[in-house]
């Protein structure tokens, strides 16, 4: 092949793939395959996703779930971005949902109007418990728990673990304590999971705050999984699987 040859080669090259992103910058445009709907976009940028998932209940109900309830129902758009903007409770639980006035009600309205039109999928049932534990041996004592503290075969904590342990001790501690000894503004949160409180109870207090206790909300703050991972510290710790200072990762 020739200089010229390759050359031309080349350019044609960068022309077509040059052409080809902008059919397909001007298909993601257009709303073509792959394009997010306005609404999820608004969903996702706002913190409906801290306490909401698609498909299965996080602290609120599955966005799926909400489509299937209000499927055909006369002013179910006004009644949805009422509860979003205002807030509402007693629909799904006592569990209450925070007023979202910053949101505008155009942008509500686009929300809401891909939440119902998720009406056409199959609304996921609760998923089913994993059943799996793990047993660690404490002070003479077998412990049992729904999730890994240590890396396998070591005395080392999973990162998961490590990661509560640095959240908790970045925001948590002003009022549960350093290392979730107890302090003196709020609950020691080892005693309360030693006495009942299971990790969804934990999850709604995190996402929804006790606003009548001083307790913030949360929620648009940690993630699911961020709360996942301090509920994961606290609990290791509630065992005595982990003792206070920084574990070893």
């Amino acid at each position: 092949m020739t200089k010229s040859s390759i050359s031309s080669f080349i350019g044609a090259s960068v022309i077509a793939a040059a052409g080809a992103g902008l059919l397909s910058a001007a298909a993601f445009a257009a709303g073509g395959a792959g394009a997010m709907p306005k609404g999820e976009q608004l969903a996702k940028g706002s913190d409906c996703f801290s306490c909401h998932a698609i498909n299965q209940k996080v602290v609120g109900p599955a966005f799926d779930a909400v489509a299937q309830k209000f499927a055909g129902q006369s002013g179910a758009e006004d009644t949805l971005v009422n509860a979003i903007r205002k807030g509402h409770v007693g629909t799904w639980g006592k569990i209450p949902m925070p007023a979202h006035p910053q949101l505008s009600e155009a942008d509500t309205k686009e929300i809401v109007s891909w939440i119902l039109s998720l009406k056409g999928a199959k609304a996921a049932s609760a998923p089913a418990a994993a059943g799996k534990t793990y047993s660690y041996k404490v002070n003479g004592k077998t412990v049992k728990v729904d999730f890994p503290i240590f890396q396998p075969g070591t005395d080392k904590v999973t990162k998961d673990v490590f990661r509560g342990y640095e959240l908790f001790n970045s925001y948590c501690f002003r009022c549960h304590g350093e290392d979730a000894v107890g302090g003196s503004y709020a609950p020691n949160l080892r005693a309360s999971l030693n006495n009942g409180m299971t990790e969804a109870g934990f999850t709604n207090v995190a996402m929804t705050g006790v606003k009548a206790k001083g307790m913030p909300s949360w929620a648009g703050f940690f993630t699911p999984h961020q709360i996942r991972v301090i509920y994961e510290y606290v609990k290791a710790r509630a065992v005595g699987a982990v003792g206070t200072g920084a574990p070893k990762e």
